[in-house]
């Protein structure tokens, strides 16, 4: 295939104010983002209007999913002190909604899952009027450490199926279909308001793709988000093909139509992309978060 981007992939080049005091926060505060760590195309947009996604844990992950540019090897000990400053950049950033992300801690015996209810109610005990999305590792699929999650109330659990049934196994490795329909369902099934996302172009067929967004909808998933893949280094997963503007709407309405309440559907569309819009819209349709 033509490996060079279509015109309709060209991202906001960072700049302005925003991104300034965003990029200043990160760097004070001794934090990590997913924007940085996954070279998210959206960083430039993003930042310029003075959101970012906080990334908790540390920067080295334990897997290895060949889609994903943040790093794979042995991590450093959990730090303690990183709840607070991540709810106090929240404060700064006078945020309404934040999203908080995670690289995957296989190695820590609950999966990083005290650090994470330790984020969520420092975010909450600082920030009472933010909503708080959390896009979560599968934990390995158990439900104890998700609880573990959940009792500290997020608003939005996210967590991506990012790809296919048949490309699970190639795409994320160590990951499981099964597995984080799990934790979608088992999240679902508490009350909780979910999230999940997949990206196109990796090899996936339409009725692949159908299937995926139906399965999703059966664990009551609520809001999907649908990208396009694309490869950060040479090194990884090859991309299989570029997906048109024009396709990505109709996933859009295919998943309205199915039954999911907010579909974000475009080429450069990622789990976090104007989350907080989606919340609002969420929202402002009369449904409710925890």
């Amino acid at each position: 295939m033509d490996t060079r981007k279509p015109k309709w992939l060209r991202a906001k080049l960072p700049s302005g104010p925003e991104y300034k005091q965003v990029r200043n926060l990160v760097d004070h505060n001794n934090l990590h983002t997913v924007c940085q760590s996954a070279q998210c195309p959206n960083m430039g947009e993003c930042w310029s209007r003075g959101t970012a996604t906080l990334m908790i844990l540390g920067n080295i992950c334990t897997r290895s999913c060949t889609f994903c540019a943040i790093e794979t090897g042995r991590p450093a000990a959990p730090d303690i002190g990183e709840p607070a400053r991540v709810a106090e950049a929240v404060a700064r950033m006078k945020l309404r909604h934040c999203v908080i992300t995670s690289v995957a801690r296989d190695e820590l015996k609950d999966g990083g899952a005290s650090i994470w209810a330790q984020t969520i109610r420092a975010i909450r005990h600082l920030n009472p009027s933010c909503g708080i999305e959390v896009l979560i590792p599968d934990m390995k699929g158990r439900t104890r450490d998700l609880d573990t999650i959940l009792e500290a109330k997020p608003d939005i659990l996210n967590h991506n199926l990012e790809t296919v049934e048949r490309l699970q196994r190639p795409v994320r490795v160590q990951a499981r279909y099964d597995r984080s329909r799990l934790i979608l369902r088992h999240a679902a099934s508490r009350g909780f308001t979910t999230k999940s996302g997949l990206m196109l172009g990796v090899g996936e067929r339409k009725d692949e793709v159908a299937q995926a967004m139906r399965d999703l909808v059966d664990d009551g998933v609520a809001i999907l988000t649908i990208g396009q893949y694309l490869q950060p280094t040479s090194r990884h997963l090859a991309i299989d093909r570029w997906v048109t503007p024009e396709e990505f709407s109709e996933w859009k309405e295919v998943g309205l139509s199915i039954g999911f309440d907010v579909v974000e559907s475009g080429p450069l569309v990622r789990s976090s992309y104007h989350a907080d819009e989606q919340s609002a819209r969420y929202a402002s349709e009369g449904l409710q978060t925890v």
